[in-house]
């Protein structure tokens, strides 16, 4: 009798609350509808409320801030500032290519100064997506384009073509290019341009590129690593060589391989069921494990190197200021052909794959027409373009919407002020860099791999039945990776789309001459014959007068 009394009491008191929880949340609701804020934002119109968009704003956060890590670890193998003068003996050969103190030192300080970056670029954007657009659309600097910028343009610890203030250079002029373009109202009319199945080709091409790179020992995994034979093998291993990660023993005996495994698992399994910030939570339980020191996995090994990032790592709160990586673009080297060929390619991707994530996001959202238009759809666009100028200035790639936008949509978010939510947790992000700085690589991979598996989707809509459109498909997707270039895949795939398009090109030529020479014949036969009647009729005439 006593336990169904407290039972009873319980149940009522539960009921009670929630009650009273629901008459506070539904009186928040209507006074923030009715405020300023409320009418700006269009809550009522759009049928949403206020905490609805905040609930949205942290679904939305949740499954995108692993871009706070990610991209710092990513844009950081560039080396960014760094050089040989960094190095411990400065101007020593070879010394950002190896294992260096006063290198390694510096590249800890440029992963600081992007993570910052990062969360700065985010915050502004999504700020402006949701202030000036309203629409519920996070921005961050995109994945494909960072990879681009560090593995392409600058190489790995400058190796590359370009250096990294050259490659900021490339993408503030791509930004202003971009913003100009959106301006005039091109973008949709430039992305049709591009042969369709080499627009398809390029997600699921830049896929294989990125989780390729969250296989590799410097970057991610260390699943694959250099052979003198096979170019790539199999390595996992107990010991490699940390210049160029080429394995000298105890294949797949790695234990931060074996560990981001379980993060990958972690995200897989979440994702298979829905679970709001998959991604993040693999991230962030490989990475805890990793803080602990007098491991096999951690991060902070009793070298001078772990000891630096430990003691940056114990400050736990710090609002670090950006040293290195804000305004250092350069335009000393931009008569060079690399410079051209980076900035076609990647005006090109943004035009495409930016613009096509943002229309995608208005449409999953419902907010489109029948034209295919939606309601602040320039603001968007402008956004979208200025935040990557934006970013450049600040030192990180291409910003953009992020196609886990759709999270929060799904969680009911209809205005910007989902948008503002998320340049809300961004900035809360800035004081906790000593945390998100010590994200390990083999934290990262996983999330690499997975974004990749991801992006390949887009495969089901290319036509492989037509090899017209097959063909130049797989080339792009194959030469991505293999080339280790998203350019030279772009590149490739128009190629063989314009090669295998010549003969329907000349045959439809040929027979447009052929038609156009029929024409020629008949109108001349037509002016013959009505030359000769007119030369006939005088002569009928006179036969008639006599």
């Amino acid at each position: 009798m006593g336990g169904e009394i407290c039972g009873r009491t319980g149940s009522g008191s539960c009921a009670g609350l929630r009650n009273s929880w629901r008459n506070m949340e539904r009186r928040l609701n209507e006074a923030v509808s009715r405020s300023r804020v409320g009418k700006y934002f269009k809550l009522e119109a759009r049928k949403s409320c206020f905490t609805t968009e905040l609930r949205a704003g942290t679904a939305t956060f949740l499954t995108m801030a692993y871009i706070i890590s990610v991209n710092a670890t990513i844009i950081t193998d560039s080396g960014g500032t760094c050089s040989a003068a960094d190095c411990t003996v400065p101007g020593s050969p070879g010394c950002t290519l190896k294992p260096d103190l006063g290198y390694e030192n510096c590249l800890g300080r440029t992963k600081r100064d992007l993570v910052v970056a990062t969360i700065l670029s985010g915050m502004i954007g999504s700020f402006a997506m949701g202030i000036l657009a309203n629409l519920p659309l996070g921005l961050a600097p995109a994945m494909g384009q960072n990879a681009y910028l560090a593995y392409n343009l600058v190489g790995y610890h400058g190796s590359g073509p370009l250096s990294y203030q050259t490659a900021l250079a490339v993408i503030l002029v791509e930004g202003g290019a971009f913003l100009a373009i959106s301006a005039l109202g091109l973008r949709a009319k430039l992305a049709r341009f591009i042969p369709h199945p080499v627009r398809l080709a390029c997600a699921a091409g830049i896929g294989l590129f990125i989780a390729f790179v969250g296989l590799q020992v410097h970057q991610g995994l260390g699943l694959v690593g250099p052979d003198p034979n096979t170019l790539v093998t199999v390595t996992a291993c107990a010991t490699t060589n940390p210049a160029t990660g080429e394995c000298l023993g105890g294949t797949m005996r790695s234990p931060t391989f074996w560990l981001g495994s379980v993060g990958f698992f972690v995200i897989s399994f979440g994702l298979m069921k829905n679970v709001k910030g998959s991604i993040i939570c693999g991230i962030v339980l490989v990475t805890v494990i990793s803080w602990f020191r007098g491991t096999a996995v951690t991060y902070f090994p009793s070298t001078p190197l772990g000891d630096e990032r430990f003691n940056y790592f114990k400050e736990v709160v710090d609002f670090h200021k950006i040293k290195s990586t804000a305004g250092a673009f350069s335009f000393a080297n931009f008569n060079r052909t690399e410079v051209w060929v980076a900035l076609v390619t990647l005006l090109y991707v943004d035009i495409l794959g930016v613009t096509a994530i943002l229309y995608t996001m208005a449409e999953l959202g419902g907010f489109t027409d029948d034209r295919g238009r939606f309601e602040g759809e320039y603001m968007a666009y402008m956004v979208d373009a200025g935040s990557t100028m934006v970013g450049s200035a600040l030192g990180v790639s291409t910003t953009g919407t992020f196609v886990e936008s759709s999270a929060g949509m799904r969680e009911g978010g209809r205005t910007g002020l989902t948008a503002v939510v998320v340049g809300l947790y961004f900035f809360a992000s800035l004081f906790f860099t000593p945390l998100l700085s010590s994200v390990p690589p083999w934290a990262i991979g996983p999330s690499l791999v997975m974004v990749g598996a991801l992006m390949m989707k887009v495969v089901r809509d290319i036509n492989w039945e037509n090899l017209k459109e097959g063909v130049p498909a797989f080339v792009t997707i194959l030469l991505m990776p293999l080339t280790y270039s998203i350019a030279n895949g772009i590149i490739g795939g128009i190629g063989v789309y314009v090669a295998l398009s010549l003969y329907d090109i000349v045959k439809g030529r040929v027979l447009w001459l052929m038609k156009m020479r029929k024409v020629v014949a008949k109108e001349q036969n037509q002016v013959s014959a009505s030359a000769s009647a007119e030369a006939e009729a005088p002569a009928e005439a006179a036969r008639e007068i006599v």
